[in-house]
């Protein structure tokens, strides 16, 4: 028996506590708080960890955006890189405050999305958003790839086919970008394939057709369609090597060849 305490008491030592985890700097505040102000620490973390994906969003949103938002802006080359390549790929997004706070609660929003199935691992996540200069360069690469992503989902099947065939990776771009957005355009009714029409220019008709989609709507297409890690590592890829998204406006949206169907069924 008094070996069995000896195991369990062993096993209690060595577990790290929560505060251990915690920053030195963190831990001392914790430690040093009066038994009043301790009482609404465990409130808030009980409240936050009881309530909903969604309620922790709109709680650290409101919680932590405005020093968010100023830590972003002082990381300025990051920032700039992302400016030159929104340009680039010939978007015209402004990353004033007003637009980075606004992105900084859809990351919230669309991680509380993703982890409905796991809502520990999202509160975790935001935490080290909150707690990580590394982490929050995450933003930046949530941002480019989210440009980007609205910007495939506005484009014709046809321009899908020409950005398809500028890639290294072919296969890889049509199934990880390509095919979700096209069914997003086909089960939402913005793009109606006519797959049983044999006549040539009822099938051209849909695959040349520009999606009319509201930037309200498109907002909640591509956070339906593509998780925060897909939206951030498109960001992240393009922000490491600019050409592993390869891109040729005027070929992509001014090309006249009749499209091959590739993506019809």
């Amino acid at each position: 028996m008094a070996t069995t305490r000896n195991v369990l008491n062993l096993n209690h030592v060595r577990s790290p506590s929560i505060l251990a985890q915690l920053p030195p700097a963190a831990r001392e505040w914790v430690e040093s708080l009066p038994w009043e102000e301790r009482r609404y620490v465990l409130s808030l973390s009980h409240l936050i960890c009881a309530a909903p994906p969604e309620q922790q969003a709109e709680f650290l949103d409101e919680y932590t955006a405005d020093g968010l938002v100023s830590r972003l802006l002082q990381d300025r080359d990051t920032k700039e890189k992302v400016t030159i390549y929104l340009k680039k790929f010939r978007i015209n997004n402004d990353l004033s405050e007003a637009v980075i706070r606004d992105y900084i609660r859809q990351f919230y929003i669309h991680s509380a999305q993703d982890v409905r199935r796991q809502p520990d691992l999202y509160l975790e996540a935001a935490l080290r958003l909150v707690m990580s200069t590394e982490e929050q360069n995450h933003v930046f690469n949530y941002i480019l790839g989210f440009e980007l992503l609205k910007m495939m989902f506005k484009m014709s099947w046809a321009e899908h086919e020409r950005l398809y065939r500028l890639q290294k990776n072919q296969e890889e771009f049509i199934a990880t970008y390509i095919k979700p957005i096209q069914h997003a355009h086909e089960v939402n009714g913005i793009i109606r394939p006519k797959k049983y029409d044999k006549k040539f220019f009822a099938k051209r008709d849909y695959f040349v057709q520009k999606p009319q989609i509201s930037e309200k709507k498109l907002i909640e297409l591509v956070m339906a369609t593509f998780t925060t890690d897909t939206v951030s590592y498109l960001g992240f890829s393009i922000i490491r090597h600019l050409r592993s998204l390869e891109f040729d406006y005027d070929y992509i949206f001014n090309g006249n060849e009749e499209p091959e169907a590739i993506f019809a069924v």
